[in-house]
Order: C-alpha cells, then structure tokens, then sequence
C-alpha cells in the first residue's frame, strides 16, 4: 500500500494558528486549530505524522516570523519541510475557491492546496544564528532611527509655536550643539541674560565643537523676539525635556551601531561585502538579516534582483509590448540597501562615479542612475559564490559595476 503524501496548509496567528491537511485528492484529512505553544504544536506534528505513517509532510505557512516563529522552529527541528506563501497571495487566491466567506479554516486550506499544486515555492530556514542576529538588532535600530525623527519633530514644532528664529537657526537632525544648547537655554529672555560670552563658556564646558558659533547664533536669534508667548514657560520646559531624549537616543543608536558592527564582522561573508564600494557595517549587516547570506537560496543574481525590486517585470497587454516596470512585491529595506550604498559609491569610488554620471549623460534621470549602479548585486552574488573580495585596481577605462 502506498503511503499517503499530504499537505498541512496553517494560517497562522499571535496567540492560535489553524491548520488543515489535504492528500494528493485535495481531500480533507484533518482541521484543526492549535494554540501557539510548543507541547500544542507537537502534538499536532505527530498526528499529521501518524496520518502519513511517520513520513514527513509538505508544510506551508502564510508568514515567515512573529507568530510562526515557534510554529517554523518546532517544524524544521523535527524534519518537516516548510514552504512560505505570502498572505497577500492567499488573499489574492482565495478569491477562486468556492464561497465568498472568509475564515481561518478556509484559508489554511488554501494555503495547503497552493503547496500542493505549485511547484515554485522555496523551502524556509531558520537561518544562521548571526544573520538572525542581525535581524534583530537592525529592526531595533530602524525603530529608534523612526523615534528619533519623530521626536525631533515634536521638538521643532514646540518650538515653532514660541521662538521660530531659533528653531530655524539649527539643524537639530545633524547638530549635536544645539541639542546641547536646548538642554539649558531654550527662550529668548533666558539666551539674552546670559549673553554670548558667557553662554560659550557654558557650551565649552560641556565639549561643544564651535561654542562661540553656537552661542552666537543663538543670542542673535533672541536679540529678534523680545515678546513672550503664551505658554512660553512649559514649552520650554517639554523642549529640554525633547532635547534630552533625542541626545538618549543618540547614545542608543551608537551602540547599537557598535553591537551591529561587532556581529556583523562575525559572519564569514563580513570581508566579501565589505569590499564593495558603498556598503559598510550597517548596510551590509542589513543585506545579511534579509537574505541570511545565502545566495544558494536565490539560485541567480535575476533572482535576487528581482528580489530586491531592481530588477523591472514586464507589463504588455495586446499589441503593447515592451513595457517595463518595477516589481510590486520586494523586499524594501533590501532595496534601501543598495539605493543608499549606490548613492555613496557615486560620491566616493571613481568607478562608480564614471559609472553613474554616463548613466547621466545618457539622459537618466538621477534616480534611474542610481538604481542601475544599484544593480551591481549581480557582483556582490558572484562574490559570495566565489567567496573572493572585489578587485581594488580600477582599470584604465570607466567600466560598469554591474
């Protein structure tokens, strides 16, 4: 007797996920939803087990971190394949099964009769202890590089409402003195009592670069409002109070930097990227937690690209043909990647500037300039593959990166 192969398709969930299995038929043989703990989950892996006489099942699974987490952890320990299906193409695909209604059980189905049918679906992996890592620790510096945008912006618009000549007299993004200044001085009557001389002496001693610059500008700012809004006195006080934050902010984002660098450098593929004009710790830290540094997975530089929204996808309809355009699906924070390193090796390496401005000369815009030096990831995947570090010589002629 043959032994039956079958598919559990889960929607999965924070605190419940549900899980159907179908055989070769598309026949239910089990519907079921199981909480998000591992003796539940164990037990529904030796169930479908037993209903495939102990042979492993095909899983598939509509996301690929939060709560699946444990759910993709237990299954890959135990030896089950787990295949991705993005929930946008369960929606998307539901929509030719019969019913219009919508439940968990329903699309857990759905999910599993995709992996049945399909056959471009790419096993997942838990991924390298570093490169999960890194993962981590670059959301947590995307957040508080969101944080403290947001709250230089409330600093700027508090500020707008009761002293604008010193709100526009800084950047307070990029300078670190005035956020200083802030934390001691933040109305026009208080900067025009202590005056300039005696307000660069206060910023010295707090190891203010250009403290008479700063004081300057700051008493001039004030010597131009001498009338006192309403609520002037708290909104100062909320001002110090936002300047501290931000400069916190600062000092967590340094070290969060440190932390990245340091387990970045850890990873085997830390010399490849880094000898790619453009991409240091950071970014490369970022291209290592959202591909795992594994170009096996990708199988071709097209893949990847396509990946990363570099790569356009054709459009035509009818008669029109030829048409191209960008991806709507891809990985955005990968795309950033190489859009920020691609900006930075048009500043600073000459072959990528020669590169970039014949893109230009060609009547690119700059961003199409951009995105096509971009495209030097085919590259980068070689390099990986090889395992050999960009060639340092330019040669004598502008060539492309790509």
């Amino acid at each position: 007797m043959a032994v039956p192969e079958l598919w559990a398709g889960t929607d999965a969930g924070k605190a419940e996920h549900h899980c159907v299995v179908i055989d070769t038929d598309g026949q239910r043989k089990l519907s079921r939803r199981v909480a998000n703990d591992e003796t539940a989950l164990l037990t529904l892996i030796s169930d479908v087990l037993a209903l495939s006489e102990g042979e492993p099942a095909t899983w598939a699974i509509d996301l690929n971190s939060g709560g699946a987490a444990l759910l993709i952890a237990v299954l890959t320990d135990n030896g089950q394949q787990v295949l991705y299906i993005p929930g946008r193409t369960v929606h998307h695909v539901s929509g030719s099964y019969r019913g219009d209604g919508k439940t968990d059980a329903k699309d857990a189905f759905v999910i599993a009769d995709q992996a049945r049918m399909r056959r471009d679906l790419q096993p997942m992996h838990q991924g390298d202890d570093i490169a999960v890592d890194l993962r981590i620790l670059t959301a947590r510096r995307l957040d508080l590089a969101a944080d403290r945008m947001r709250a230089i912006n409330r600093l700027r618009a508090r500020m707008l409402e009761y002293f604008p000549a010193l709100e526009r007299a800084f950047d307070y993004k990029t300078s670190k003195a005035s956020l200083v200044l802030l934390t001691g001085y933040q109305t026009p009557a208080a900067l025009r009592r202590i005056g300039r001389n005696r307000l660069t002496t206060w910023l010295k001693n707090r190891k203010v670069r250009n403290s008479q610059l700063v004081a300057s500008t700051a008493v001039h700012a004030a010597e131009a409002q001498h009338t006192a809004v309403a609520g002037e006195k708290l909104a100062a006080a909320v001002v110090a109070k936002s300047a501290r934050e931000v400069m916190a902010l600062d000092d967590e984002i340094a070290e969060t930097d440190a932390l990245i660098e340091g387990r970045f450098r850890d990873h085997p593929h830390a010399e490849v990227i880094l000898s790619l004009p453009g991409l240091g710790p950071v970014l490369g830290a970022e291209f290592i937690a959202h591909t795992g540094g594994d170009m096996s997975i990708f199988g071709s530089p097209d893949r990847l690209a396509g990946f990363t929204g570099l790569a356009p996808v054709p459009k035509d309809s009818g008669r029109i043909s030829g048409n191209m355009r960008r991806p709507r699906r891809y990985c955005r924070r990968l795309m950033r990647v190489f859009y920020m390193s691609a900006q930075v090796a048009a500043q600073h390496c000459p072959i990528s500037k020669a590169f970039y401005e014949r893109k230009r000369a060609e009547k690119k815009t700059h961003k199409q300039a951009v995105i096509a030096l971009a495209r030097r990831l085919n590259v980068l995947w070689a390099l990986l593959r090889d395992g050999r570090l960009i060639e340092s010589s330019p040669p004598t002629h502008a060539a492309s990166p790509a």
